[in-house]
C-alpha cells in the first residue's frame, strides 16, 4: 500500500479549483509558468446566526465548519447536528442543529490568536482546557514517528504541487488517518477536528502532526481534541510549551529525518 493510499482522507493535488497557473519571471530573466494555490472566503453560520468568514481552499467545508465551531466550543458532544448545507454558488456554509446552541456569550469576546490567516479563539480561551484529561498510557515509538514522517513526506500534496499552505496529520502509532491541508494551519485543524466529530473518532489513542508552529493555540486545539500527542517540524512557543506542560501534553518539535526534539511530557517516548 503507497503512503497516500493509507490516509481515509487527504488533500488531492489534482483537484482544479485548488491551485492555478501564473505567468511570471525566474531569476535569469525567463519566462516560466507556476502553480499557485487558490484560496477563497467561506461565510460560516450556525442555524440563523453567521459566526464567521474564513479565508480557506475549501476542498472539505463541512469538516471544517463542523471542526471550527467544535473548536471554539460553540458545538458539543450533546449537539445533534441534523444538516450542513454548503453553498458553492454563495460561498456559503450553514450547520444546522436539533436545537438551539448556547454560542451568544462566545462572540461578546474574541482573542486574535498567533496563528495565520487570523486564527480567532471566542470566549473564554482556557475554556474546558483544565478538564481534559489526556491518555496517561499511550505510547510513541520513535521508529514509529519516523515512519509517520516518511509517509507524510511521500504523500501527493498541495504543498509540494504549490507551497503556501500548511498540514496536519491524525497518526495512530506508524498509520497515518487523515490528511487535510490548508492556507491557514488552524483550518487544517478544524478539518481533522471536524472529521473525528462527524464520525464519533476518539482522540485518546492518536497523535497529531502538524507542519506549522506549536503555539498557545495549537496546544489548546490538540487538548480539546483530546489527543495527547503534538509533533510539528517547526519550533514552540513559550506559552505553548506552557500549556503543554499544564496539561500533561507530549509536545515534540523540529521533527526532520530522524532528529526531533520534545519538550513536554516525553514518559510517552518509547526510545526504540
Amino acid at each position: 500500500m503507497t503512503a497516500s493510499n493509507k490516509f481515509l482522507v487527504r488533500p488531492n493535488p489534482t483537484d482544479g479549483r485548488l491551485t492555478e497557473k501564473v505567468e511570471g519571471m525566474d531569476q535569469d530573466g525567463r519566462e516560466v509558468k507556476t502553480s499557485v494555490t487558490v484560496e477563497r472566503p467561506l461565510t460560516l453560520f450556525l442555524n440563523s446566526q453567521e459566526i464567521v468568514t474564513m479565508m480557506t481552499i475549501c476542498d472539505y467545508p463541512e469538516f471544517l465548519a463542523v471542526g471550527y465551531l467544535v473548536n471554539q466550543n460553540m458545538l458539543e458532544a450533546k449537539d445533534e447536528i441534523v444538516n450542513i448545507e454548503y453553498e458553492e454558488d454563495i460561498e456559503t456554509v450553514i450547520v444546522r442543529t436539533n436545537q438551539e446552541t448556547n454560542f451568544e456569550d462566545k462572540l461578546r469576546k474574541k482573542t486574535l490568536t498567533s496563528g495565520c490567516a487570523q486564527g480567532t479563539v471566542f470566549g473564554d480561551l482556557m475554556e474546558k482546557f483544565d478538564d481534559v484529561n489526556l491518555s496517561p498510557n499511550i505510547k510513541l515509538k520513535t521508529s514509529d514517528l519516523y515512519a509517520v514522517l516518511k509517509s507524510i513526506n511521500m504523500a501527493p500534496s498541495l504543498y509540494l504541487e504549490a507551497g503556501a499552505i500548511h498540514g496536519c496529520v491524525l497518526f495512530k502509532d506508524s498509520d497515518p488517518i487523515l490528511f487535510m491541508e490548508d492556507v491557514g494551519r488552524h483550518n487544517a485543524v478544524d478539518k481533522i477536528a471536524g472529521y473525528m466529530f462527524l464520525n464519533n473518532i476518539s482522540g485518546d489513542d492518536k497523535m497529531f502532526y502538524t507542519t506549522g508552529r506549536l503555539t498557545s493555540e495549537m496546544v489548546i486545539k490538540t487538548v480539546q481534541m483530546g489527543i495527547p500527542i503534538l509533533v510539528s517540524r517547526s519550533g514552540f512557543t513559550a506559552w505553548g510549551v506552557d500549556l503543554a506542560k499544564q496539561a500533561n501534553l507530549t509536545l515534540i518539535g523540529r521533527a526532520r529525518g530522524e532528529r526531533f526534539i520534545v519538550l513536554a511530557a516525553d514518559h510517552r517516548i518509547e526510545y526504540d
